[in-house]
């Protein structure tokens, strides 16, 4: 007999079907046992009557979280979760779980366990069909926007991870052993994005692993996570980036709330908003006139530390009823090399981040493209030798203006669903102190 899944128990009441799932919790009133079956589709209540010996005696002793197979009949029943229930004839036990469960997965209790604990024992506390809507939703996410990149005639290309040289600044590094030399594991595409604008692939996305050897122990940080880039050629500024950027975000954030806006307002008490294109632009000027203004303790004066992000933020939300805002024209000192410079203004990039409910999700910038100014600043920032060399050569024989961005998707869920941490939002968390399971 073929598999039923949860949710399509209710378009076959009176039919003998099977299902499959873990035991959710489990009632015995003794002449009759109620279990609550779970699968990634959704619950449903079955029902083991004790005059039926054989399906009795199955479930007799069963633990919680046990995986089973159940052939019977549905039936209405107004009282059971989502108006159905299956009455067992068969009861098949696939794998019995230990009865003493390291965390609670079905328990309604006031808080959750800690944070750590649920990250030793990360299969089971996935298992919560809460914790399985993030990665649902981060499915939808990545099908929305893979979508909107085809629909407007992007190439994906998938790039090394081991590099012969720093993608990015020095320090963030993660150094391996390469045969009888040393390796990097990428700090992003962004070479090889620019590499692709050099062939003339013109449009490029990609979807990958990013690995940065920061120190960081905040919400916001990790040290293996995933990257969503994209790289375009015939820019005329930065501008025609953002564009790019805010149109395919609101494309995604409209196909995630069409799907499953109901769902995350039930388990997360969050409305989903659709942001109206384009964006809000501050500049890194403005924005610190603004915090100035709001009192808010600043530290850098071409930079925002984070509780200037959330401020900034705040003050959009309050003052123009969107969630996102791009700040631009950081100063050279402290962004990449490659980073284009402005005409007029020399010490100013053509550099943006976007900031999504308090936090920075994205970081972009038009590209500078001429070899010779791109060799100059590169010589300025005391980035030399051969590996640089490998870089430049992308230059040296005819490439197109060109901007990109590299997005944060587990910063974006955090925003999207009001988790607090990365850790939350990754499948498996990687951190200083945690490599594990």
């Amino acid at each position: 007999m073929k598999r039923t899944k949860i949710k399509a128990i209710k378009k076959k009441v009176g039919e003998k079907l099977k299902i499959l799932g873990w035991i959710h919790t489990i009632r015995d009133l003794g002449s009759i046992r109620f279990l609550i079956l779970r699968d990634i589709s959704g619950i449903v209540q079955v029902v083991i009557l004790k005059k039926n010996s054989t399906a009795y005696k199955a479930t007799s002793g069963l633990s919680q979280e046990s995986v089973v197979e159940i052939i019977g009949k549905a039936k209405e029943e107004k009282q059971a979760p989502g108006g159905v229930e299956v009455e067992a004839a068969e009861v098949k036990v696939l794998s019995k779980s230990d009865p003493e469960l390291p965390i609670p997965i079905a328990e309604k209790t006031k808080g959750e366990t800690s944070q750590e604990k649920r990250m030793d024992w990360r299969w089971l506390d996935l298992r919560k069909p809460k914790k399985q809507l993030i990665f649902k939703v981060w499915t939808e996410m990545e099908r929305a926007m893979r979508e909107y990149f085809l629909k407007h005639d992007f190439l994906q290309i998938h790039s090394p991870k081991l590099m012969s040289a720093p993608s990015e600044s020095g320090a963030e590094l993660f150094e391996l052993p390469y045969f009888k030399r040393k390796a990097y594991l990428a700090q992003s595409p962004q070479f090889y994005k620019q590499m692709a604008m050099a062939a003339g692939f013109e449009k490029v996305f990609e979807i990958g692993p990013v690995f940065r050897a920061e120190p960081s122990f905040t919400s916001r940080h990790s040290t293996e996570f995933t990257g969503y880039d994209f790289e375009i050629s015939f820019i005329e500024s930065h501008e025609d980036v953002m564009r790019e950027a805010e149109q395919m975000l609101a494309y995604v954030i409209q196909a995630v709330k069409d799907k499953y806006g109901r769902a995350i307002a039930k388990e997360y008490q969050r409305e989903i908003q659709v942001p109206t294109v384009p964006f809000p632009r501050v500049t890194m000027q403005e924005a610190k006139k603004i915090l100035k203004e709001q009192k808010v303790k600043q530290e850098k004066s071409g930079d925002l530390n984070p509780g200037e992000e959330k401020a900034l933020s705040n003050y959009f939300l309050k003052e123009k009823k969107h969630e996102f805002v791009f700040v631009t024209e950081y100063p050279v000192g402290i962004r990449p090399f490659y980073h284009m410079r402005d005409e007029k203004r020399p010490k100013i990039t053509k550099s943006f981040d976007l900031l999504w409910n308090g936090i920075e999700i994205a970081t972009g910038s038009q590209r500078e493209h001429r070899y010779e100014v791109l060799k100059k600043q590169a010589e300025e920032n005391n980035i030399g030798g051969e590996s640089i060399q490998h870089y430049l050569k992308f230059f040296k024989y005819g490439c197109p203006p060109h901007g990109g961005i590299g997005m944060g998707p587990a910063r974006m869920l955090m925003k999207l669903l009001k988790l607090a941490s990365v850790r939350e939002s990754s499948f498996v968390y990687r951190g200083v102190k945690r490599i594990t399971p």
